[in-house]
């Protein structure tokens, strides 16, 4: 992987907040595995404690469990720390539909606390999780930074307001933020449980167990579904970026399109199994099609992702069918 070659000063520190979750429990590794100091902090509402516990036995890794809404938690986990990937957050576009003011709480709450405790704490960088949700209702693709639509859920807007704090405090303060507007990010240890899982292991674990998956609306939208070794990449890389590059949002994807139904099928051949789906309504909120322009990235970041669907979906199934 590339980013195994990126240099930083050797006793830096890394506080990943969310490092319980998907992303976060995968970038605490990559930085470990890098020889460097990891501080994780979850407060383990969606994070799991078996994804802290893979860390424990490394002597450079801390884990702090806290809440990002409360600020001395924040100031606390980011004193003495060089760099930040904040990844803490409440996903899902239904559920924040059903729960705009907790998301409110986490999304734009939490995340002011954190840009505030590392200005406080002087923090080199602060790199935060964006989505293409904020592209909304725009019909353009590929999608492009700096041409949004209306915004289609709360989740959406938390995202957006998250973004527009980065800005500010950029402008105001002098903290080099990055904001990474992450296109369905899949790959190991993404939960395929519960009501609101993420599609791709959610439809392997289901096929693997024999069951029939559903798909909301007809299959044919499609996203840009994007490798978790391409999300590593981008944030070590917004670490390392020029502060001309700060107070931006980037487009993190793999830059292709595939449609719901074409994966479903595709799962179906690499797993043996011979089933058609069920079909459920479309869910409120979503975005029909979802393709990333990456050039932006590209040119500011030096991201240059490595893993196409193909590529990564081969070693998702791999360790689903290891670990499931």
């Amino acid at each position: 992987m590339r980013y195994k070659d990126l240099d930083f000063p050797k006793e830096s520190v890394f506080l990943v907040t969310g490092g319980a979750g998907f992303i976060g429990s995968n970038l605490c590794e990559a930085i470990l595995n890098m020889g460097y100091q990891v501080r994780c902090l979850d407060n383990l509402s969606t994070g799991k404690q078996e994804n802290v516990d893979l860390f424990l036995e490394y002597p450079k890794y801390t884990f702090i469990k806290g809440d990002i809404r409360d600020l001395d938690t924040c100031k606390q986990a980011c004193t003495d720390v060089d760099y930040v990937m904040h990844e803490a957050a409440w996903g899902s576009v239904p559920r924040s539909i059903e729960m705009p003011l907790y998301y409110e709480e986490v999304n734009i709450r939490g995340t002011l606390n954190m840009m505030e405790a590392a200005r406080q704490s002087r923090v080199k960088k602060f790199v935060y999780a964006s989505s293409s949700s904020v592209y909304g209702d725009h019909p353009v693709l590929p999608k492009v930074e700096g041409q949004e639509g209306n915004l289609l859920s709360p989740y959406a807007l938390t995202k957006s307001v998250d973004e527009e704090y980065g800005k500010l405090y950029k402008r105001l303060y002098d903290l080099d933020t990055y904001g990474l507007r992450y296109f369905n990010v899949f790959g190991r240890r993404q939960d395929p449980d519960g009501a609101y899982a993420a599609v791709i292991p959610k439809f392997i674990k289901q096929l693997l167990n024999d069951g029939i998956p559903t798909i909301n609306g007809d299959g044919k939208q499609s996203r840009d579904f994007t490798y978790i070794e391409n999300v590593i990449e981008a944030n070590l890389k917004a670490c390392l970026a020029s502060t001309e590059a700060a107070g931006e949002a980037y487009n993190i994807a793999y830059g292709g399109r595939e449609y719901l139904i074409d994966i479903y099928y595709y799962l179906c051949d690499a797993l043996g199994k011979k089933a058609e789906p069920n079909f459920g309504p479309e869910r409120a909120g979503d975005i029909r099609h979802s393709n990333a322009d990456i050039g932006k990235a590209k040119k500011m970041l030096g991201y240059n992702p490595e893993y196409n669907f193909a590529k990564g979906i081969i070693e998702a199934i791999e360790w689903y069918r290891e670990n499931l």
